[in-house]
């Protein structure tokens, strides 16, 4: 799925990133806790959380992450936004709440990692 599809299907306004719109990514995770997503996320393309500060976009960096996706109409900074577009990373915003995202992504073929194994 390319990036540009998620930010269709989750009705989200792109904040940096968009020489990246056309990136596919197979895969997804969803959590507000960096800590898990170091310790558990491998091969995810997008991470959507809730969480607004700057250790999201370095978490993201850290693991390859290509897209961002801040949910429950939270906006980040002009810092991360600025601290996304240096890393090459995608940040969009949805009024979606996590739950509800992560379901439209999975019912439209994103799984939670890249051997397809979905949640």
């Amino acid at each position: 799925m390319k990036i540009k599809e998620i930010g269709n299907l989750l009705d989200a306004v792109c904040l940096t990133g968009e020489s990246h719109l056309d990136s596919e990514v197979i895969s997804a995770c969803c959590s507000d806790m960096m800590s898990d997503v170091l310790a558990y996320v491998k091969d995810q393309g997008v991470l959507i959380t809730g969480l607004i500060n700057p250790q999201v976009i370095r978490t993201a960096n850290m693991m390859d992450m290509i897209c961002i996706v801040f949910v429950r109409g939270k906006k980040p900074t002009e810092e991360m936004v600025e601290l996304a577009e240096e890393c090459g990373i995608a940040v969009m915003c949805t009024e979606k709440r996590a739950f509800e995202a992560s379901g439209i992504l999975y019912a439209a073929g994103l799984s939670r990692s890249a051997e397809g194994k979905h949640v």
